[in-house]
């Protein structure tokens, strides 16, 4: 004969009585806790995607008429100089295209100059040379050398030397 435990419960699991008549019935509970769970996240999506979006505005509510701003204006109330003055600063912070950083000069009509063209690395070029940009080296003489169109042409850009720093 089998012995009965006293109380209702025993040292070994599944032993008891509570347990031996539940053991049979953990698939429905389990399968309610799933769908419960899924019943939640579904509605919590749903909740967050519509407080996350913002009112519909229709098409036709639309404004058609351009907004246009007064340039000046924006301009003024950025700090912008005058027109004028702006030109004035603009040709002179402008960067040279050409930049002279050295002359050999023997005589006007012999001679070759080291010039840098729209910030390359500087290359030597004799009198009669054409650099980059349509302009011949017409001459050179100790502190500058004449561009033009052409060597027998009016000379369009006399480029000095930069005055060299003084050793400290």
């Amino acid at each position: 004969m089998k012995k009965v435990p006293a109380f209702g419960h025993s040292g070994f699991l599944m032993e008891s009585p509570a347990a031996l008549q539940t053991a049979g019935r953990r698939g429905p509970t389990v399968a309610a806790g799933l769908l419960w769970l899924a019943a939640g996240l579904s509605a919590g999506y749903w909740v967050l995607l519509a407080w996350g979006r913002a009112p519909v505005t229709p098409v036709s509510a639309l404004t058609t008429e351009q907004v246009s701003a007064d340039t000046a204006a924006v301009a003024r109330t950025l700090g912008a100089l005058p027109a004028v003055a702006t030109a004035a600063v603009a040709a002179n912070a402008a960067p040279p295209r050409y930049n002279l950083l050295g002359v050999v000069a023997v005589g006007t009509r012999d001679g070759a100059a080291l010039i840098g063209v729209d910030g390359q690395p500087p290359r030597p070029y004799r009198v009669g040379a054409a650099l980059d940009g349509g302009l011949v080296l017409q001459a050179v003489t100790r502190s500058t050398v004449r561009l033009g169109p052409s060597l027998e042409a009016p000379a369009t850009l006399e480029l000095t030397l930069p005055e060299a720093a003084a050793p400290s």
